[in-house]
């Protein structure tokens, strides 16, 4: 007869990370998935969710043998029962790296069978991890303030101290009234602009469902579905960005990478690991606002040809404006799986899907293309191993692996991969 542990405090050691941000525990033949502790240490864990079966979920709430590794958590917000933002804060940044190497290794080496060594690097501008962030979503509760949901919860936490952006961002938000149950888009700049942007609540059709908002969805894809309204508070809406020598406006709600320092590093990445002939067709799939189009269309100069795939249309207009003296990227607002099958055989293929992945359709057309190399840009660690493992399938070689911290304070990590025939 099985026995619900929900509640349960029980005294058990952490073993090795886990993809989701806990660590690994085992008690009585079952096993724990343990937030807020650190490998190796000796916690009482009070069990948060039990669903039956072979595992259920628990919060560290007491250290009863701390880790080397362990600070004082620098998110006031973040420990037992707060906002699921940082659930790594309470790790030297070091030992936050560790964690997310190993777990991107093992992902590799449980999903696409491979053996690969990962280091994950730190980008520029995040000496202590905090205030890396430039943009955040925030949600309003019934009374109107706005705050950070719980983990795995719908619960908010309306006290505006997750450290990962700049104070600065939250100025005055908690003094004014929103609309309940509406997301509030704060973006900082590359100029030092601040916009924040009202999202209405998801409209509530006649059987009572949500229309499906932008929770759960990728930004860009959130862009051009156009189902929840928009209003643009403090700022003009348009944040302005910068990636070497060329400028991006976009609007505050469009997808743009967080962290301050990702999109130069991930387009020197990918401009170093394309190695894209002059007058080469390449292909750049999820394109957003063209980024990596920009770098590309570099490479192949003005007798070559970008095609970058984005179903956005908001994204594809954005960046039609800021490529307009590039007339050697051509922009598809198009699903991805919907384009490649007309378009011209690529010598390089850049993908940076969405958080699910490339899957399957997409992996195979992009391999039956034929290109010399591809870059493969990944948000979860499980995603990015499934998809170098259709990629293994279809012939193609693991190359080359760079996983950046692109999320401080958090379990999340970026990983780019680089395949060759």
């Amino acid at each position: 007869m099985s026995v619900n542990w929900a509640g349960r405090r029980l005294e058990v050691e952490l073993g090795k990370p886990g993809h989701g941000g806990f660590c690994v525990a085992r008690h009585e033949g079952r096993v724990l998935f343990v937030r807020h502790g650190l490998p190796g240490e000796l916690v009482v864990a009070q069990v948060t969710e039990d669903r039956g079966g072979s595992f259920c979920r628990a919060d560290a709430v007491e250290i009863l043998e701390a880790s080397p590794d362990r600070v004082a958590a620098l998110c006031p917000i973040s420990g037992p029962g707060g906002a699921g933002c940082c659930d790594y804060s309470h790790a030297t940044l070091g030992a936050q790296r560790g964690m997310k190497a190993a777990v991107v290794a093992e992902q590799l080496r449980r999903i696409a069978g491979l053996d690969v060594g990962v280091e994950v690097e730190e980008l520029p501008g995040t000496a202590d991890g905090t205030g890396w962030r430039t943009r955040v979503r925030l949600a309003v509760d019934a009374d109107g303030r706005p705050g950070f949901h719980r983990f795995r919860s719908l619960d908010i936490e309306t006290s505006l101290a997750c450290p990962q952006v700049d104070p600065v961002a939250y100025s005055g938000l908690a003094e004014r009234s929103w609309h309940p149950g509406a997301e509030l888009q704060v973006v900082l700049d590359t100029l030092g602009e601040r916009h924040v942007v009202e999202i209405a609540p998801p409209k509530v059709s006649r059987t009572g469902r949500r229309s499906p908002g932008r929770r759960g969805a990728t930004a860009r894809r959130a862009a051009s579905a156009g189902v929840r309204a928009e209003r643009v508070v403090i700022g003009s809406g348009r944040a302005v960005e910068r990636v070497g020598g060329r400028e991006w406006s976009l609007s505050a709600t469009g997808f743009w990478q967080a962290h301050r320092g990702a999109a130069s590093t991930y387009s020197s990445v990918v401009g170093e690991w394309a190695e894209a002939s002059s007058g080469a067709r390449v292909w750049d799939l999820y394109g957003g606002v063209g980024v990596f189009a920009a770098a590309l269309a570099d490479q192949v100069g003005p007798l070559g040809r970008v095609d970058s795939v984005e179903s956005s249309r908001q994204a594809v207009a954005d960046a039609s404006a800021a490529m307009a003296d590039l007339p050697q990227v051509h922009l598809h607002a198009v699903r991805a799986e919907r384009a490649l099958r007309d378009l011209p055989a690529p010598e390089v293929v850049v993908l940076d899907p969405p958080r699910s992945g490339a899957g399957k359709e997409v992996v195979a057309l992009v391999a039956a293309a034929g290109p010399e190399r591809i870059v493969h840009i990944g948000c979860d660690p499980a995603s990015f191993a499934r998809d170098i493992a259709l990629y293994r399938e279809h012939g193609l070689r693991l190359e080359k692996v760079r996983a950046f911290d692109a999320f401080p304070l958090t379990h999340h990590v970026e990983s780019l991969a680089l395949l060759t025939r």
